[in-house]
């Protein structure tokens, strides 16, 4: 079963129902947005910009491009999408790319991992000379494998290498599902209620010390993704982990 998945015609299928559902979400739930003047400067003032989202919401992420992002005025004029070099990444290589943003094959989150897959390295140069370029690019900082909601250095190194900030980035749909998986990948209703965050822009100089910033990331991250909750329609303690919420 797991074959028949990852074959090359059911992930251009797959590929083009994930880019149907995105779609369709992008364009049917509604939408709160919180926090895009600050952003909105940021975006201005700088050639490329790192958002940053958590995994979980990878079904809603292209969302905010096509609402906000992409008509905000500026030098920044392109978006791009860190994917995993699993053949499970396959289909949301395809279904971004349909979406019209640049798919980034590889995975910054673990050095050990990019030597083994051989994709880590070069996803994190491509990343580099694309903001240098003026392209936003997104990047989920706790995948692809976990832990769930926990930053890791890679998006924060991406970003020092390339002289940009980090925008962190939240969303949230009520109704949707959350998976058994390892990051709890909600799947949103379409026609419901949805909350857009953008954090505070972090600066991240060259010289700052990329834990103080991965703690600030991680700090402003969780305060954007509880604040999306409560706008969505979700209780402030209410804890991931129910099937539906």
């Amino acid at each position: 079963m797991k074959s028949l998945f990852r074959s090359k015609p059911m992930t251009i299928l797959l590929g083009v129902l994930i880019w149907g559902w995105m779609s369709l979400i992008a364009r049917s739930v509604r939408w709160k947005v919180e926090g895009e003047g600050p952003a909105r400067a940021a975006w201005a003032s700088h050639k490329g910009i790192v958002i940053a989202a958590w995994h979980s919401r990878i079904m809603v992420l292209p969302s905010g491009w096509h609402r906000n992002m992409k008509h905000w005025p500026g030098e920044i004029r392109n978006g791009a999408m860190l994917v995993s070099l699993s053949p499970d990444g396959e289909a949301v290589t395809r279904a971004i790319a349909h979406l019209g943003l640049h798919p980034i094959r590889g995975s910054a989150g673990n050095k050990k991992k990019a030597k083994k897959d051989k994709g880590g390295i070069r996803a994190i140069a491509e990343a580099v000379k694309l903001l240098k370029s003026g392209t936003a690019v997104c990047i989920t900082p706790d995948g692809p494998r976990g832990p769930a909601e926990i930053v890791s250095p890679g998006a924060i190194m991406i970003a020092q290498r390339a002289g940009v900030p980090l925008l962190p980035y939240a969303l949230s749909v009520k109704p949707a599902t959350r998976l058994s998986t390892w990051d709890r990948l909600i799947i949103p209703y379409p026609f419901a209620r949805g909350a857009i965050v953008y954090g505070e822009p972090l600066l991240v100089p060259r010289d700052s010390d990329p834990q103080e910033i991965q703690a600030e990331l991680q700090k402003r991250l969780n305060e954007a993704t509880q604040r999306a909750d409560m706008l969505a329609g979700y209780a402030h303690e209410t804890k991931p982990g129910s099937e539906t919420r």
